[in-house]
């Protein structure tokens, strides 16, 4: 019987170490929100502005590798239809 108490003592520590540690996290993530709300537009600047910085980068390598992808074309055109005729 003693056995049996002890395992529910046990069990309703558990349990009661368990409703704290809920009202722990629930403390720590209302004390914090007001910290999210105001970090919130400053992350979406920081998004859009690495957005724009990478658009801007894929748009200046286009930029740059089509006028190159011409040259090649215009100098290997040649050899690659002597090499279709052979």
């Amino acid at each position: 019987m003693t056995l049996f108490v002890f395992c529910l003592l046990a069990l309703g520590a558990l349990m009661l170490f368990a409703v704290v540690a809920l009202a722990l996290k629930f403390t720590v993530k209302l004390v914090l929100l007001p910290f999210k709300l105001i970090l919130l537009p400053i992350f979406l600047v920081a998004v859009i502005i690495k957005l724009a910085v990478l658009l801007t980068v894929g748009a200046v390598l286009l930029a740059i590798l089509i006028p190159l992808f011409i040259v090649v074309a215009i100098f290997v055109g040649p050899f690659l239809l002597l090499a279709a005729m052979h």
